[in-house]
């Protein structure tokens, strides 16, 4: 069963945090309350607190206790939750895109050898992120895509797959079906006035992805994200998940941290290298993600918008404590899932805005 915070851990690993609570307010952001989740080193998170998530994290617990690395572990959990065909936000059952093709994008990165690859717009793979990890260590690229990235993975015995599901398939139909003015055509989301699209009581477009960030026995850190990007996006759209900065970043003296939501805005942001300079600059990964939204939310404050995207964002620092928020306004409190030597843990983290 998940465990629930140890307070006494809890209060005395949060003593330090004045430092950085001082300059969050030296450059504008708003100091945080909630310092988060503590854990213990090694540790595996993700950004999935469902079944498949706790499976994944606890498949990864088991290489990770016996003194596996965190990359290896990392990849093992995100490799769990890509094959599961009722995952519609990554891999094998992954949502397609306009045309019905499903094109996957994921990224990692090793921090103890300060190295990432990346693979893009990636058909008929199950596991995006093993191939990104074969970008990574096999190749003296970063990022590779489409026919170049299968051809890859081709090469290191692969095998090329259809990744539609019944269900992936039954979404896509009826999605065309009722095809409007609610697709990718046209302004960005914060230029233009539209309620939110709904197909069959559920959203018409789907942003998911799934972040697992680790710090083994060593204190080596790593990360993945891996995702099938936004539902129905144009052809050959690229979302933020293999960007290094963007949708995933690991620094082996800080931490991790990885987002997933609308990748567009997560790029032009540079998230998930921000919540680690946040961590570095001594804020906790609760208020580094913290951090990050208020950040987004400011640019579109200053050009007069009430906008804010829909994103979420995790966060691991190298001491085993996480963190956890969302911009959501109808979801409720975010959720990721935790697994140390105490146990597994889902932990709540803060609805940014409430």
């Amino acid at each position: 069963m998940p465990r629930a915070i140890n307070r006494r851990l809890f209060l005395g690993r949060t003593a330090g945090v004045g430092v950085g609570a001082l300059f969050a307010r030296a450059v504008g952001l708003e100091a945080r309350s909630n310092p988060g989740g503590i854990g213990r080193v090694p540790i595996l998170v993700t950004s999935h607190s469902n079944q498949t998530g706790q499976r994944a994290a606890e498949q990864a617990w088991e290489l990770l206790s016996a003194g596996g690395s965190a990359l290896d572990a990392v990849e093992l959990a995100a490799n769990v939750i890509e094959v599961d065909p009722e995952d519609t936000s990554v891999g094998y059952g992954g949502l397609p895109n306009e045309n019905g093709v499903v094109q996957l994008d994921a990224s990692v990165m090793d921090g103890a050898t300060y190295n990432a690859g990346a693979v893009a717009s990636l058909e008929g793979i199950k596991n995006p992120s093993s191939v990104a990890r074969l970008v990574m260590e096999r190749t003296d690229h970063v990022l590779m895509v489409g026919p170049g990235a299968l051809a890859l993975a081709k090469s290191f015995g692969f095998e090329e797959e259809d990744l539609m599901t019944e269900r992936s398939r039954a979404r896509w139909l009826e999605w065309r079906e009722n095809r409007s003015e609610s697709d990718d055509w046209g302004p960005p989301d914060h230029l233009r006035d539209r309620a939110e699209a709904r197909i069959g009581g559920e959203p018409a477009f789907h942003y998911g992805t799934v972040n697992v960030l680790a710090v083994d026995a060593s204190g080596d850190v790593a990360g993945i994200t891996t995702t099938s990007g936004l539902s129905w996006k144009i052809d050959g759209r690229v979302g933020d998940s293999p960007i290094i900065g963007a949708g995933l970043y690991v620094d082996n003296d800080v931490g991790a941290a990885g987002a997933t939501g609308r990748g567009e805005d997560v790029i032009k942001s540079c998230a998930s290298y921000f919540m680690v300079e946040r961590m570095r600059a001594g804020r906790t990964p609760q208020q580094a993600c913290e951090d990050a939204l208020e950040m987004i939310r400011r640019r579109y404050e200053r050009l007069n918008l009430d906008f804010m995207p829909g994103e979420k964002f995790v966060a691991l620092n190298r001491d085993g404590d996480y963190g956890c928020a969302w911009s959501y306004e109808s979801r409720g409190l975010p959720q990721m899932t935790a697994r140390d030597s105490g146990g597994l843990t889902v932990y709540e983290g803060v609805q940014f805005g409430a």
